[in-house]
């Protein structure tokens, strides 16, 4: 009883870790170098064991999945080529502001799930509350492949998935490249097709209704699209409380984030609109789910101009590394789940039971409930894989996007005490630019997408319950999530510029451990590799 209350605080206390507790007395035979209060500094019974490489990989593991090599093709017949990449673009100078606003708090207080408890310790608990149950609920629904690993140390779990994130890399890499050798003429046609799509059949689709309104249409499609699948600051979150140098590689993480939505994301999206033209056949009957095309690698794009210009032996390859990236994703999510049911138990949010972790600081709880819900995500095999993914994409989007909306006011609070208790932004780890006008337009950018997730069951003749609900469930259960959490527990609004910003002496801990750090001692294939990217 007495280590149980040792390891849970009350959901209004700050998380601080206190000499004498389990993870003081383990870590410290571990790193004899500095002192027991420090060695986990904000990282609540969590070990600081990824170093630079990792944390950059598990930021790309989470962030590329399925949706970047399938789910997009599926959207290029609403949106047309040109439909699609400006879909992206628009969604990235969002992306680019909501990026900044993860940034700047969690480089000033990188603590266990970071985002989820930063918005109850500044804004509202019940607005943590929302946050924290909508994230895992989320990634257990995306996460249709459990992956045990994540019952490994956290310096094993990060290494295996350096290497699986690697496989996608190259991927994504290859496919770019593909396009390009493809288009001016290096394939076994000998057709330097181009842009040819662009002009024939178009660049534009009419959606649902004709003329420039259904042209509209098409591109709010892409819009949508683009915010099921360009994420990934919340995944570098996660690592906040593991991370051996945390502010100086959180900070590198975020930072890079800009270049993988450039060469990722755009790319992706302007690649798959010039492999095969919106109103393809295979990709049809794959909508459609008539055809063997259902299967998920047959129907990603890339494929389907493989096959048609009759090379062997590369598609079975692409299809091999998309299993690849599932399983990459699919450690991720379980990994994300797992800390954020951490966090939440360490504030009282979830059962205390969550908040254990064992010697090697991994809280096996949490894994193990995150690894049990994501089996549920196998009842959606009894359906179709474009009814699945669709569905998906209204779910998950929703989910994401609201707590992309917590996060963005998290940040706004965050930036009025900076101001009213006279902090220097210039002295920040991480100084976002354009503040505060950047958060404000990803406010307002995410809300809107937000309210249009199931806009095409507003236009007549295009009702569809299921759409509906699966568009705004999650609109409707976040604030009933706040609400409840409020009102059983009269939680107090932390009025904008009085948050305490140092949590206690959160701050203060994880200032003396970064003061204190040296950097490990690492092998020479590990240390050149880490180069790259601390």
């Amino acid at each position: 009883m007495a280590e149980d209350k040792e390891e849970t605080k009350s959901r209004h206390s700050y998380a601080t870790n206190e000499p004498g507790t389990a993870i003081h007395q383990e870590d410290a035979g571990a790193e004899k170098g500095l002192p027991s209060e420090a060695i986990s500094a904000g990282s609540q019974n969590l070990h600081r064991r990824l170093g630079g490489k990792e944390i950059q990989l598990l930021a790309i593991g989470g962030a590329i999945g399925t949706s970047l090599f399938v789910q997009m093709g599926a959207t290029l017949p609403k949106g047309g080529p040109a439909g699609l990449f400006l879909g992206f673009v628009i969604y990235g100078t969002v992306m680019l502001c909501v990026n900044q606003c993860f940034a700047e708090m969690i480089t000033y207080l990188p603590i266990a799930s970071p985002f989820v408890r930063l918005s109850g310790f500044w804004v509202d608990d019940a607005l943590s509350f929302a946050m924290g149950w909508n994230y895992f609920f989320v990634m257990g629904r995306v996460n249709s492949v459990p992956m045990c690993l994540n019952g490994l140390a956290v310096r094993y779990f990060g290494t295996s998935e350096f290497y699986l994130s690697s496989f996608k890399v190259f991927l994504m890499l290859g496919l770019i490249c593909y396009t390009f050798v493809t288009m001016v003429g290096g394939n076994p046609h000998r057709d330097a097709y181009g842009f040819r799509y662009w002009k024939n059949p178009g660049s534009f689709v009419e959606h649902l209704v004709p003329g420039d309104t259904g042209r509209f249409l098409g591109l709010i499609s892409c819009l949508i699209q683009a915010s099921f699948t360009m994420v990934g600051p919340e995944f570098i979150s996660m690592a906040a409380a593991e991370a051996e140098n945390p502010r100086r590689l959180m900070g590198r993480a975020y930072r890079s984030f800009t270049w993988r939505l450039m060469i990722f994301f755009l790319g992706g999206a302007l690649c798959v609109g010039i492999v095969i033209p919106y109103n393809d056949q295979i990709l049809l009957n794959y909508i459609e789910g008539d055809s063997a095309a259902s299967s998920t690698g047959a129907a990603s794009p890339y494929v389907i101009s493989m096959v048609k210009f009759g090379i062997h032996g590369l598609p079975d390859l692409v299809n091999v590394l998309i299993l690849t990236s599932v399983l990459s994703a699919g450690n991720n999510v379980v990994y994300s789940a797992a800390r954020t049911l951490h966090g939440m138990a360490m504030d009282g949010k979830a059962p205390a039971i969550l908040a254990k972790c064992n010697r090697m600081g991994v809280p096996y709880y949490a894994v193990a409930l995150s690894l049990a819900f994501g089996l549920l995500s196998l009842l959606q095999l009894s359906k179709s894989s474009s009814n699945v993914l669709d569905w998906l994409v209204g779910i998950v989007t929703a989910s994401y996007l609201l707590n992309y909306i917590g996060t963005i006011i998290t940040y706004l609070h965050f930036y009025a005490s900076l101001k009213a208790q006279g902090v220097d932004r210039n002295t920040l780890p991480y100084k976002g630019v354009l503040q505060p006008y950047a958060s404000w337009y990803a406010l307002v950018g995410t809300s809107l997408i937000t309210l249009v997730l199931g806009y095409d069951v507003f236009i007549h003749g295009h009702w569809d319950t299921t759409k509906f609900f699966t568009s705004y469930t999650m609109v409707g259960l976040f604030p009933i999530a706040f609400v409840g959490w409020k009102l059983v527990f009269r939680t107090k609004y932390v009025k904008p510029g009085t948050a305490d910003l140092q949590l206690g002496s959160t701050k203060r801990d994880i200032d003396l451990y970064e003061s204190l750090y040296e950097k490990p001692k690492r092998g020479r294939v590990s240390e050149y590799l880490n180069s790259f990217f601390e």
